[in-house]
């Protein structure tokens, strides 16, 4: 059974930094893309980045501003988000998902496996 699995979340403060990973099983990870969404408390779920099949890369710059880095390791079917400088509004719970079409990019309708999620607070 095809699964994702994210880890690396917890609490820090502001300036501080997390690594955030996601183990997948089940599918051919050096197939898929790869995408990292979060959803803050009382806010829909947003996009932060993602990493193609091909190793390409794409951010939303209004929310990573720089300071994110996704990357990939096929040989261990685990996704990476380095998140460096994280602020207040980083918090929330971040998803990675997967997606087998044509297209890599922003939109959740392009990945059909999620992760249950892991939380990331930070703090003043």
């Amino acid at each position: 059974q095809a699964q994702l699995v994210e880890s690396g979340g917890g609490s820090v403060q502001v300036g501080g930094s997390l690594r955030l990973a996601c183990v997948a099983s089940g599918r051919a990870f050096s197939r898929v893309h790869v995408g990292w969404f979060r959803q803050a408390p009382g806010k829909e779920r947003e996009y932060v980045a993602v990493i193609s099949r091909n190793n390409g890369t794409a951010y939303n710059n209004n929310v990573v501003k720089g300071r994110f880095t996704i990357s990939r390791e096929n040989t261990r079917n685990t996704a990476y988000l380095q998140m460096d400088s994280l602020e207040v509004d980083d918090t929330g719970v971040y998803f990675c998902a997967t997606g087998q079409g044509a297209a890599a990019g922003a939109a959740p309708q392009l990945y059909d496996q999620w992760g249950p999620g892991t939380q990331v607070t930070v703090s003043a």
